[in-house]
């Protein structure tokens, strides 16, 4: 049996990369997947290349409004919410941290923090009246490390994995699992600076013990475990997904 089956999920961010791979591996294991993003024809086109059941939802998750009419319709289509996977993101300062200005870290908390809290504020009620669900949160690795001149994206991924343990100890009691997953370096549009040049990519991959790029479809599996009833006894944890990068080979 589909280990999803009569499931309902809502996954951010998912016309492309990671939140489309996962909203592809939750619908192949049975789940009916809400998938939201900015642009409704990627969506549409997004829709049609994953085999289930899949409703894309045009959300802006910078804008509360958006937020509220997402739950609205994921409840009215499906009856519930049983899954949330926060995957949406941003990162629009790579740059010194003396040039980060207020509007860039402004955006980057409403995008990467506030809309995770929103969203979490808006299904969790649910979940705890059923006494069941599960929230994943994606964050990466540059919340573990931070990401040289990275800071906004570092800081915001940092909260996020606060936040995680922060609901997973309130809600466990009624039934929600709240975990994250921190990607390493995945080929994906957020992070083609570092995989497009081969020999930055080379310098990056010859420091850790997995030598291939990871791909979007490795964090889904992991948001799939994470999904489901095999991952019962598990809660407040940050999954780290990234070939053992924070596990560097010593040349020394």
């Amino acid at each position: 049996m589909p280990v999803l089956e009569n499931r309902a999920a809502i996954v951010t961010g998912a016309s492309r990369g990671i939140g489309k791979a996962i909203a592809a591996a939750f619908a192949r294991e049975g789940a009916a997947v809400v998938i939201c993003g900015r642009k409704l024809d990627t969506l549409q086109q997004a829709a049609s290349e994953i085999a289930g059941t899949v409703l894309p939802v045009a959300c802006h998750v910078g804008r509360k409004e958006d937020i509220q009419r997402l739950v609205e319709i994921t409840n009215r289509e499906f009856g519930k919410v049983d899954i949330l996977v926060n995957n949406a993101a941003t990162n629009i300062a790579q740059e010194p941290v003396l040039q980060v200005d207020e509007t860039k870290f402004d955006k980057m908390v409403e995008i990467n923090l506030k809309s995770a809290f929103r969203l979490i504020q808006a299904v969790a009620p649910g979940m705890c009246e059923r006494g069941s669900g599960s929230i994943i949160n994606i964050v990466s690795i540059s919340g573990l490390r931070p990401q040289y001149q990275g800071m906004l994206y570092s800081m915001t991924k940092a909260a996020l994995i606060m936040m995680t343990k922060s609901y997973a100890q309130e809600l466990g009691p009624k039934g929600i699992r709240v975990n994250a997953i921190a990607p390493g370096l995945i080929q994906t549009a957020l992070s083609e600076y570092y995989w497009n040049d081969s020999a930055r990519l080379e310098h990056t991959l010859e420091k850790q013990p997995i030598r291939h790029l990871g791909q979007p479809e490795e964090i889904a599996e992991m948001a799939l475990l994470l999904a489901g009833e095999g991952a019962s006894y598990i809660t407040g944890q940050t999954m780290v997904v990234d070939g053992g990068r924070m596990n560097p080979i010593d040349f020394l």
